[in-house]
């Protein structure tokens, strides 16, 4: 099978190390990059500037802000992507308490409590059975350490301003792979199989066991799962 170039884009507070297994296990299928996500506060200055460093062809994943991200891509070049996967997000817009929520924690961090934020967040990134989990909270805490305050701002930003991606999903015309957690409490899994009804070729993956962090909760079933979709 011919390699492939791989264009993996994190989510909100998350940094590369979301995809650490799966750039690992898919390394023989495929030559990866992460897309930065943290320098501008709207998606379509976000995705050109992940465009002007990626490959000319791409197979391209996004979780969360990630695949608000591989939306915005598809809709600047669709001739660029050819394969897509969408883990752990959704199509629609926020609802007003969801944008009210986002203004609030932009407040919380321009006053100084960026260090909290991520706390704040935890039972909504991961499975409530993982809160314990040390080393998962750990890598969760450095990721957004990582993306810092003023990155957190610029991605809140975007988020808030995203457009509803259903128009963009009814084009899409190459292999799909839609993926979520079974206890994903930001993204459930109706909003997936939307998406998946939407989208002409979709294989819709439900993960067992599993928050909204899926590519670090359960990597075997996600790597998986992506290795079908690169090799279909």
């Amino acid at each position: 099978m011919t390699r492939q170039n791989l264009l993996l884009i994190p989510g909100l507070l998350c940094t590369g190390r979301l995809w650490r297994d799966q750039s690992a296990a898919l390394a023989d299928l495929a030559d990866i990059q992460i897309g930065e996500h943290h320098l501008d506060d709207n998606l379509s200055d976000i995705a050109a500037r992940i465009l002007r460093s990626a490959p000319d062809r791409f197979a391209l994943a996004g979780l969360s802000m990630g695949g608000y991200v591989a939306f915005e891509i598809w809709r600047q070049a669709p001739e660029r992507v050819q394969r897509i996967a969408l883990l752990d997000t959704r199509a629609t817009t926020d609802t007003p308490a969801e944008t009210q929520r986002r203004k609030d924690l932009i407040a919380l961090a321009r006053k100084g409590r960026f260090t909290g934020i991520h706390e704040r967040l935890m039972p909504l990134f991961i499975h409530h059975d993982r809160l314990d989990d040390r080393e998962l909270t750990g890598a969760v805490a450095e990721m957004a350490e990582a993306t810092g305050r003023d990155g957190f701002i610029n991605q809140t930003k975007a988020l808030m301003t995203r457009p509803d991606a259903r128009p963009a999903c009814a084009t899409i015309d190459v292999p799909a792979l839609v993926l979520c957690g079974r206890q994903d409490a930001l993204t459930p899994v109706a909003m997936h199989q939307e998406m998946a009804d939407l989208i002409a070729d979709a294989d819709l993956k439900i993960i067992e066991d599993c928050g909204h962090l899926s590519t670090m909760e359960r990597p075997e079933a996600v790597n998986e799962a992506m290795r079908e979709w690169l090799q279909g």
